[in-house]
């Protein structure tokens, strides 16, 4: 089954929020009271139950005036994904389409996923105790069917397919754009599997980070550490069946009769 992604080219994006919208349906999420944050983005992040959003963003063009920049944010779907290496009960776990998921009947709330994740999505429901997050529509790419944002964008923007393709798509589009476009996801956390093509440098965009990684704490325990105390745990099994292969079980007898005849006397 080979890899899929979302490639989002946000040179197209006119910030509709027909995906955010979609997402919403498809999902049945429901709406929750917001507030007003002095811009049009709404709401203000991502949470349990919006699982993607667009982002409203105000920048300078340099002429005194203002360019506005749309980017339709949700789970990146990390080849190497933090998430999934801190999750406890396997309630993260990998499609195999290159996919992050979630089996939210295994979630059991602990927040690890929420603190390891570079881009910041999973978000935490204190009413149920969960964890929520795109899915990339899985139930719908099993059916081979286009995730509900990518089937809602009216302008292009939102693309699905197979990682080559798309990657290929990605890179002769930002030539076509030339500047400062660029390509963002493909070269970070072993590649994610929502590509971004990016008018501006991924520095301008908010909360986009410019080098997302594993957390370096995850790394330590989950790469260095836990593997090392597995293996210091299987020497000293090993030790112990050596010795008792070689000296055979303890026998105590003989110590027994040594404490009964010191007691006699």
């Amino acid at each position: 089954m080979s890899e899929k992604i979302k490639l989002c080219d946000l040179s197209k994006c006119t910030g509709c929020r027909a995906c955010q919208l979609a997402c919403k349906q498809w999902n049945q999420l429901p709406a929750k009271q917001t507030f007003n944050t002095g811009t049009y983005q709404n709401p203000p992040d991502l949470q349990p139950n919006t699982w993607n959003i667009i982002r409203f963003q105000e920048i300078s063009d340099g002429n005194g005036g203002v360019d506005w920049l749309f980017r339709h944010d949700a789970c990146m779907h990390c080849t190497d994904a933090a998430c999934v290496k801190v999750c406890p009960s396997g309630a993260l776990y990998y499609t195999k389409y290159g996919t992050v998921a979630l089996d939210d009947s295994k979630c059991i709330g602990c927040k690890e996923c929420v603190f390891a994740c570079p881009f910041e999505v999973p978000k935490y429901d204190p009413e149920t105790d969960k964890i929520l997050k795109c899915d990339m529509c899985y139930s719908r790419i099993e059916s081979d069917m286009e995730p509900a944002c990518v089937k809602a964008c009216p302008t292009g923007a939102l693309m699905f397919g197979d990682k080559a393709e798309m990657l290929k798509i990605a890179y002769k589009r930002a030539k076509e754009l030339g500047g400062d476009t660029s390509v963002y996801g493909d070269k970070f956390v072993d590649g994610t599997h929502m590509i971004y093509i990016l008018p501006e440098k991924a520095g301008v965009y908010d909360k986009l980070p410019e080098k997302p990684r594993v957390p370096l704490s995850v790394i330590a325990w989950k790469d260095w550490l836990k593997p090392l105390s597995l293996l210091a745990a299987g020497g000293v099994i090993a030790g112990s069946f050596l010795h008792y292969i070689t000296h055979g079980p303890k026998d105590t007898s003989g110590d027994g009769d040594q404490v009964s005849k010191e007691g006699g006397e």
